[in-house]
């Protein structure tokens, strides 16, 4: 009789451990392409203002794959259970870590105290707003600086410091190698329309443009523009780099343009833009 008693018990703690995961998972939000704070809230029965908050989202921007807590509960076991400190590794970039920890890129920067998006394998940022920011440690430099970028065509051997490992003398990405005056450049630009055949009008971070024809958005490339930045077009205005294409590869930008006809008289122009965040 003891030896079932036992056996109950234990059945039913490994029942309630698999219900328990279960539910976690469930507090948690694949975003899908096409998806919208609003559609979230309303599949999820809450709130786009609790959405927002428990997600630390400070717009209604959000992006394919970003992870989104639909539920109260969700958002305290993130704040337990999120690391503090990130390392970056090879081959990441602003916009991969606040995809992969479902934050925000001007977040990043904010904390970890960034003035543009050049980050280093083997630097530590932060991912909480209440964590210190990390400087990465290099051999022979003072604690707060950060190894400049070697140019290959200008340095003198003297000049790269062989102390520190090779990894962090070069970065990550050159989201930033073309740009003057900050986050100034010269871009080539076309234009696009959602009203095309086979078109859906959703862009790449789930922003309906037929629903939202007065909606200022262009598409870039993200590995030079972040997505989600606000980025001032000469000619055009504030826009939202919210959308992608296969042909938008470095410094090239596509308009979305609500009228066909205007957007195909656009035609191809050099245009000056500023990053603004």
């Amino acid at each position: 009789m003891r030896k079932k008693i036992i056996a109950f018990f234990t059945g039913a703690m490994i029942v309630g451990a698999l219900a328990s995961g279960q539910a976690s998972a469930a507090e948690v939000y694949k975003v899908q392409p096409g998806d919208s704070l609003w559609k979230i809230s309303q599949k999820h029965g809450t709130s786009i203002q609790q959405l927002k908050s428990w997600n630390n989202l400070s717009s209604d921007l959000i992006f394919p794959n970003q992870k989104l807590h639909i539920s109260a509960d969700a958002a305290v076991n993130k704040e337990k259970n999120i690391d503090d400190v990130y390392t970056v590794k090879s081959g990441d970039s602003l916009w991969k870590i606040s995809q992969k920890f479902g934050i925000q890129v001007h977040e990043l920067k904010t904390w970890n105290k960034l003035s543009g998006d050049l980050i280093h394998p083997g630097q530590k940022l932060a991912l909480k707003g209440e964590a210190a920011p990390v400087q990465t440690k290099t051999a022979n430099t003072a604690p707060q600086q950060q190894p400049a970028p070697v140019q290959k065509e200008t340095a003198a051997p003297e000049q790269v410091q062989e102390s520190a490992p090779k990894q962090d003398q070069e970065p990550v990405e050159n989201e930033t190698s073309a740009r003057s005056d900050g986050n100034e450049m010269t871009v080539t630009a076309t234009a696009y329309t959602a009203s095309c055949n086979g078109c859906s009008g959703v862009t790449a971070t789930g922003i309906d443009l037929r629903k939202n024809p007065g909606q200022k958005v262009i598409a870039v490339d993200p590995s030079v523009i972040p997505l989600g930045s606000k980025v001032e077009v000469e000619g055009y205005g504030t826009a939202i780099a919210g959308d992608t294409g296969g042909a938008i590869k470095g410094h090239k930008i596509d308009l979305f343009i609500p009228s066909q006809s205007e957007a195909m008289d656009f035609g191809v122009k050099q245009v000056k833009i500023k990053v603004l965040n």
